[in-house]
């Protein structure tokens, strides 16, 4: 009994999280499955909430997200998740674009991706660190709070 309970739980799950994040990413690789690995699943249906810990992974065609551990909240009624936080040496990759932080959270209905705990964007030799980094998927844009900037220079000034 508890096995079926448990199979149709981790199936709606993985159905929620798969539409939730084609729109937490503009590219269009986004629109593939996700695959989340981890030690751990707790699902909790009451709370609408399934928490992944230990060493998870949460992957599409283009975007992949590490973190200790992460907390799904999902709303039943609509069938979407509506906030993903990721907590624990979150690292976020795209391309050559990489997102570190202790904290990250996504938040559907405004599609934006909050880092803190030490947040650190890196693309190539360029490093952008503050104390709050939101980062706006639509709009391809972020607003760093108490923000420094490293710009490597790739060529000499004359």
């Amino acid at each position: 009994m508890w096995k079926p309970f448990f199979t149709a739980n981790l199936f709606i799950l993985v159905v929620l999280i798969h539409s939730a994040v084609p729109a937490a990413s503009t590219a269009e690789k986004a629109n593939g499955p996700v695959v989340i690995t981890s030690r751990t699943l707790t699902a909790d249906n009451r709370n609408n909430k399934a928490v992944f810990e230990g060493n998870v992974i949460a992957k599409t065609e283009d975007i992949t997200i590490h973190a200790d551990r992460m907390i799904v909240s999902y709303d039943n009624s609509e069938n979407k998740v509506s906030e993903i936080k990721a907590l624990g040496n979150v690292k976020v990759h795209r391309q050559e674009r990489a997102m570190f932080s202790e904290e990250a959270v996504y938040i559907d209905n405004e599609k934006k991706i909050v880092f803190k705990g030490n947040p650190r964007a890196v693309e190539g030799e360029n490093v952008i660190t503050g104390t709050t980094i939101t980062f706006f998927l639509d709009d391809d844009r972020a607003v760093v709070e108490g923000s420094r900037v490293i710009l490597k220079n790739e060529g000499e000034i004359n």
